[in-house]
């Protein structure tokens, strides 16, 4: 029997759009359940199924990924900016904590989501690159959207500085895993190879000022909510010192 392969990945086709889709309805609609329900079991089992998926599916990577060979220094290290993200969410997920939340929600909201819009994947649903994928990302950005809405968390000021510190050691991590191992985590060392924003930037080593204005302009646009509720709303902006 021939195998019929999958069909190339299309960027904003339908299962794009679903799964884009579904990214946000989900934790939407979960959040209203717990909210109008407040029943602490279905919040727990909402926060451990977000985790058992996120880590289910990065799990999984690894394992089909050496069967298949698609593994090698450049993606078998937890070293890109989704991955931190994926350890923040999960453990403010299985242990709610301050802390953790804030690092998951700005390193989700400023660059997982920037994934999910331009994801570097070969094949359409139902290859399994678009699947972990797809469950990967959405997961933690749907897991930090729940937690937002649903349980309240938030970042506050004091949270800024200390996302900034902690990308800035992120940053120097994977520079140095680049110039170690001659890999190009957090795209410090290259452009990445399908279409992103980073087409608009200059040619490295130009992009990388460029890159950090633009975290900083991101993580300032993911607290502008909060801001405008601490303004105009009466907030609780002084927690979170």
């Amino acid at each position: 029997m021939v195998q019929v392969p999958y069909q190339p990945f299309v960027l904003f086709e339908r299962s794009h759009q679903i799964v884009l889709a579904l990214t946000v309805l989900v934790p939407i609609l979960l959040a209203a359940v717990f909210r109008m329900t407040r029943s602490a079991a279905f919040e727990r089992w909402v926060r451990w199924i977000f985790a058992l998926a996120i880590a289910g599916a990065w799990a999984s990577w690894f394992v089909v990924g050496h069967e298949k060979g698609w593994l090698d220094p450049g993606n078998e290290l937890p070293m890109d900016l989704c991955s931190w993200a994926a350890i923040a969410a999960i453990l403010t997920l299985v242990r709610p904590n301050q802390k953790s939340y804030e690092l998951a929600y700005f390193w989700a909201l400023a660059a997982t989501v920037q994934g999910m819009l331009r994801p570097g994947i070969p094949y359409d649903f139902p290859e399994f690159r678009f699947i972990e994928f797809s469950v990967f990302h959405g997961g933690i950005i749907a897991a930090v959207l729940f937690l937002t809405l649903g349980t309240r968390m938030r970042p506050y000021p004091a949270s800024i500085p200390r996302v900034i510190v902690w990308t800035l050691i992120y940053m120097a991590l994977a520079g140095l895993t680049d110039w170690a191992l001659g890999v190009d985590y957090g795209f410090l060392r290259s452009k990445p190879i399908y279409p992103s924003l980073f087409d608009l930037m200059p040619d490295w080593p130009w992009y990388l000022p460029v890159l950090v204005v633009l975290g900083l302009v991101s993580t300032l646009v993911c607290y502008a909510p909060f801001f405008l509720i601490d303004l105009f709303g009466g907030g609780r902006k002084k927690r979170g010192a």
